[in-house]
């Protein structure tokens, strides 16, 4: 082989056809841990030494995690071909600069509407609000307008809004839809708030960061054709999990040049309840009729008899295109299945399989327990805290806790003298006597009308905000943390509180760890990348922290995931297959692909318990095992009855 298709070297025949496939659409339908993302990476290496310019390469994907792992591994890949002369340099910011575009679908947003700021009447230092943040706006409006928040759940409110922005739609053809029922009428009185208060803020929310730059697109023909000559080759990762909105934006985006490669897996789509439409992976034919297609079946993670269970799952759907993963690995161990008297014996099973795995060697971060609806981990985490072993439960995100949040709201309120809502949040952070009323005074611009004590209170907080400001020119963004905790009082507050306080101070020193890690960029661009970062920390696989020990975690949090060791629990009717997603077809082929997508996280041994009693809603319930048990050949279960004996209660 010669030293230009040395990059070849280790792909299979499917691996390599996409590589080698250059211009014009391509389909890449990719099973369970068949190497997709080794074949995207390599790919944008081959675009790059056969001519194109790493500034024409766009990747997309969902999560910082799989869009960090994709462009770290690009880099590396640019590094080592002795052929092209990509810098070595050691730091990340410039190889990145010389790399291709590679970003979540939200990260790109930001950066689209940051560069047309003012075409969308927003400052390039605008606020992105996070879920918690919407939320608080909407708990505020619902107060403003005096509707009930127990009749009318905030939460629901807010996830109404989210997926009409997510189908594309705007408030005002929201409202003008005919045959809006009762509840949508309130939607729509709340979202006619909440849109001005976003406007008065310099503020977006999640949705918007897609929505916005499609509207951007679809309005200014100029704009569109900008971003289209700038990313001439374009790659979306998980093309199944797309909703409306992306794929609308990614169609416009490749619509001059047609060399867009999307890859993914309609087995592997389980997020219909957030807006995905694996219909658009099914239908790419139709939008490209020229498309090429490769299907990636050999998979590199699991074992054989992992594999053959996985694909006697998946054959039950109907709406999906013909796969069969195989292989070249051995039979490996049989699915071992537990049933258990209820879910404090499963528990006690789970834990005590794990502690043989630890003893016979196994590290536990390459151990995963998975469960089909959060409040399963609450038994598992009282059963292994009273074991001992060390474990961590997915969701716990270190962007949510209070006091990281209050300091990037100190440091947005400094940037962004229009947001409100951050200056809510901290005007009180630490406790500065500034009551209901007060407030009400300060964000209707009568300041000047408080009594002096309580105007001294409040100037001194703005004062505060511009310091930190007039330092954001100056400071590399770590030791502008460092001001903000200090000059804030924050510090002072928590180093002689509690415990809790203590935990809190550590927290927020993690915080300016991360920070250090923007230090290399100009000052001013390296806070505002930071800003923009945590901001967009928002699924799961982001929060994962570099723990060492059992994750605990959903299903849906563990897709792109894999481990060694498996738990699979909770595998009784009408909890996985889960009876509110039972009712329909498309519902029950959803559960079906969930629950491949749980078995196919494991790549030497799986385990697959369920309880014949489980306490669900206060009240005791007989199950019976899952469906997907008895649709897995008996000749690749390991199956147990709960023996008392065997296993050790966990008292």
């Amino acid at each position: 082989m010669t030293q230009e298709a040395s990059h070849l070297i280790g792909l299979n025949k499917a691996q390599t056809e996409a590589v080698l496939h250059k211009n014009g659409p391509l389909l890449v339908f990719a099973g369970a841990g068949a190497g997709k993302t080794k074949a995207i990476t390599h790919r944008i290496l081959n675009l790059i030494k056969d001519g194109v310019s790493p500034h024409e390469i766009l990747g997309v994907t969902f999560t910082n995690k799989a869009a960090n792992e994709m462009r770290e591994r690009v880099i590396a890949l640019l590094k080592k071909d002795k052929i092209l002369s990509f810098p070595h340099s050691s730091n990340p910011w410039i190889a990145r600069q010389h790399g291709p575009e590679i970003s979540t679908f939200h990260s790109l947003g930001v950066k689209i509407l940051k560069e047309n700021a003012q075409k969308i009447g927003k400052t390039k230092n605008f606020t992105i609000l996070d879920k918690d943040d919407s939320l608080r706006v909407i708990k505020k409006i619902l107060k403003q307008l005096d509707i009930d928040p127990k009749q009318f759940e905030p939460r629901k409110l807010s996830g109404r809004i989210s997926r009409a922005k997510g189908d594309g739609m705007s408030f005002i053809e929201f409202s003008n839809a005919p045959e809006i029922n009762f509840f949508e009428k309130i939607v729509s009185r709340v979202w006619e708030e909440y849109e001005k208060e976003l406007k008065n803020t310099n503020a977006l929310d999640f949705d918007d960061l897609l929505l916005a730059p499609l509207r951007l697109f679809k309005k200014d023909k100029d704009i569109l054709e900008h971003y289209q000559n700038k990313w001439k080759y374009i790659h979306i990762d998980e093309y199944q999990d797309t909703n409306k909105v992306q794929y609308e934006f990614t169609k416009l985006l490749a619509d001059k040049h047609k060399n867009i490669c999307v890859v993914g897996d309609n087995d592997q789509s389980i997020y219909s309840w957030r807006g995905a439409d694996y219909a658009n992976i099914l239908n790419f034919e139709k939008d490209y009729p020229n498309a090429k297609i490769i299907i990636l079946e050999e998979n590199y993670r699991s074992t054989k008899n992992i594999i053959s269970a996985a694909n006697e799952i998946i054959k039950k759907n109907k709406e999906r295109i013909e796969k069969r993963l195989f292989t070249s690995r051995g039979d490996g161990e049989k699915i071992l299945v537990y049933a258990a008297r209820d879910e404090k014996r499963e528990a006690d099973f789970i834990v005590y399989k794990v502690n043989d795995l630890l003893n016979a060697g196994v590290i536990p971060k390459d151990i995963a327990v998975l469960y089909r609806a959060n409040f399963q981990s609450r038994i598992l985490e009282e059963k292994f805290l009273r074991s001992g072993i060390p474990y961590q439960v997915l969701g716990v995100r270190f962007f949510e806790r209070k006091e990281v949040k209050d300091v990037l709201a100190f440091l947005r309120a400094s940037l962004n003298p229009d947001d409100a809502n951050s200056v809510l949040r901290v005007i009180n952070v630490p406790p500065r006597g500034i009551g209901k009323v007060t407030l009400a005074k300060v964000f209707s611009g009568k300041r000047d009308t408080l009594a002096p004590k309580l105007k001294e209170k409040v100037d001194v907080f703005f004062q505060i905000l511009q310091s930190i400001k007039n330092k954001s020119s100056l400071f590399l963004p770590s030791e502008l943390l460092k001001y903000i905790v200090q000059i804030s009082g924050i510090e002072e507050s928590l180093k002689n509180g509690s415990e809790d306080d203590l935990e809190r101070l550590l927290n927020i020193n993690e915080l300016v760890t991360i920070a250090t890690k923007y230090d290399t960029l100009p000052i001013g661009e390296g806070i505002e990348m930071f800003l923009e970062d945590a901001s967009l920390m928002t699924s799961d696989q982001d929060q994962i922290e570099d723990a060492k020990g059992v994750k605990l975690m959903t299903v849906h949090a563990s897709k792109g995931l894999e481990f060694n060791y498996v738990f699979v629990t909770g595998l009784e009717e009408n909890l996985f297959p889960h009876t509110v997603m039972g009712k329909e077809k498309k519902d029950k082929e959803e559960e079906r692909r969930l629950f491949y997508v749980a078995i196919t996280r494991a790549k030497e041994k799986l385990f697959l318990t369920y309880g014949y009693k489980r306490m669900l809603y206060g009240q005791e319930t007989e199950n019976l095992p899952s469906q997907f048990i008895f649709d897995i050949s008996p000749h690749l279960l390991d199956e147990k009855e709960d023996d008392i004996e065997s296993v050790i209660t966990i008292e």
